[in-house]
């Protein structure tokens, strides 16, 4: 099952829960591209003024992603190089730069290859953009998502802000 569309519209929230009900495998794609982001972050690829693309590039090979279930979650969390990395990931200072790891082909086609390779088994939920026609443009069921964008504002503020986080404007 392949669910695309807009940020903060509920596919993850939908995709967790349809894989729960139907005994399939939730693939946090975004995960995936967080964990990487997270390592560029390690080895000094990527910062808010940086990005080292060739450097990143050619470390992806000492990158091995997998999601391990949680029964108490009640879906998988990111395990980067055999860590489980599921907090580190979903940071600010990780949000603020994964469009920039994102961008580079090579990160975005070792990724697609990987969910790609996942899907092949069956069974399996993604989300994420671009799974329904790129990653698995012949997926058994496609799921397209969108909302407004004072739905998505909303959706991303109150996740935020059960987080803990808040923001001050001058």
């Amino acid at each position: 099952i392949a669910i695309d569309g807009f940020s903060s519209t509920g596919k993850s929230t939908l995709a967790k829960q349809l894989a729960q009900q139907l005994g399939y495998v939730y693939v946090d794609t975004g995960a995936m591209y967080r964990a990487v982001t997270w390592y560029a972050m390690q080895h000094h690829f990527v910062s808010t003024s940086h990005l080292d693309a060739e450097g990143l590039i050619s470390n992806l090979d000492q990158i091995t992603l997998h999601f391990v279930f949680n029964p108490a979650l009640g879906f998988g969390e990111m395990f980067l190089n055999g860590q489980n990395v599921e907090k580190e990931i979903r940071t600010l200072e990780v949000s603020s730069l994964v469009s920039k790891v994102a961008e580079i082909s090579a990160v975005r086609s070792k990724l697609v290859e990987q969910q790609q390779a996942m899907g092949k088994e069956k069974g399996i939920v993604m989300d994420g953009r671009d799974i329904g026609t790129v990653v698995f443009p012949e997926a058994e069921l496609k799921i397209y998502m969108n909302a407004s964008a004072e739905t998505r504002a909303q959706r991303r503020f109150d996740e935020l802000k059960a987080k803990g986080v808040t923001a001050t404007y001058d």
